[in-house]
């Protein structure tokens, strides 16, 4: 992979995890986050270039592409994995919470696409990978504002994918189910369900840059079924839902264990 390669969300989870695994196919690797000390300390544990990044601030996020292109060159891959997953019944969102998640998951990765896309498209070359979510296909009680965003993900990027044929550019969806990172803190599996690895989510990116496809879900085993089980009557659905405990996986969580990232995500 020598590719120019910037993700954002880089200073922890899969995005961390991301960057190390290009890296480790011989990519340039750009990292950015809002967390400036985290992202430098991931930064200098990776040897590669670190730079802050607001995904909601269109000056933050030309400023970070700008700043990278200087230091390595044109980009060639954007993975936009910035992302916050607030988690409860539907009516305890606050609508600062709402406003946040929807702002950093969709409108970050809207930006982003569009500035990349700026830049890719005169060079008729280039890769959008967007991190989007199983849950963006399966809505679960307790994580309505969570699946809103990563719906929205989910049929932007298929737009823009449509919107790019035949001009060189790329644009994918990777769809995680769920992934042991800060993000599902203080929450159980789905019963009889084994979580992914920030690893495994990183290794799906590769391999989508590698060889650029529409959507990708991690694991690759849960991509059938999720999609037959749409086709599902409602009642069949519900009921697979009771039977992994989904409907009790985000309304029955313990919320010291979460406490740490819910403090983080409200800024």
């Amino acid at each position: 992979m020598s590719k120019v390669v910037v993700i954002t969300g880089g200073a922890r989870g899969i995005g961390l995890a991301t960057a190390r695994a290009c890296k480790a196919k011989g990519g340039t690797v750009v990292i950015g986050d809002v967390d400036e000390s985290a992202v430098k300390a991931a930064g200098e544990e990776l040897g590669v270039t670190a730079l802050p990044l607001d995904v909601t601030s269109r000056e933050s996020f030309e400023t970070f592409l700008a700043e990278a292109e200087v230091a390595h060159g044109p980009v060639d891959v954007l993975v936009n994995n910035a992302g916050i997953m607030p988690i409860g019944p539907v009516t305890g969102e606050s609508d600062a919470d709402a406003r946040r998640c929807l702002d950093i998951n969709v409108h970050g990765v809207m930006l982003g696409t569009k500035l990349a896309l700026d830049r890719m498209r005169p060079r008729g070359r280039g890769h959008v990978v967007n991190i989007a979510s199983l849950a963006g296909l399966l809505p679960t009680p307790g994580l309505a504002l969570y699946n809103a965003s990563k719906a929205a993900v989910v049929a932007f990027t298929e737009a823009a994918r449509l919107e790019t044929l035949g001009s060189g550019v790329h644009v994918s969806a990777v769809l995680p189910s769920f992934t042991d990172t800060e993000l599902i803190a203080g929450t159980s599996s789905p019963r009889g369900q084994r979580n992914c690895e920030p690893g495994d989510v990183a290794d799906a990116v590769v391999a989508v840059v590698g060889r650029p496809r529409a959507q990708v879900v991690v694991p690759a085993r849960l991509g059938v079924p999720t999609r037959l089980g749409q086709l599902f009557p409602e009642r069949v659905r519900e009921a697979v839902m009771r039977t992994y405990r989904l409907d009790k996986v985000f309304l029955d969580w313990d919320h010291e264990a979460r406490r740490s990232y819910d403090a983080r995500i409200r800024g």
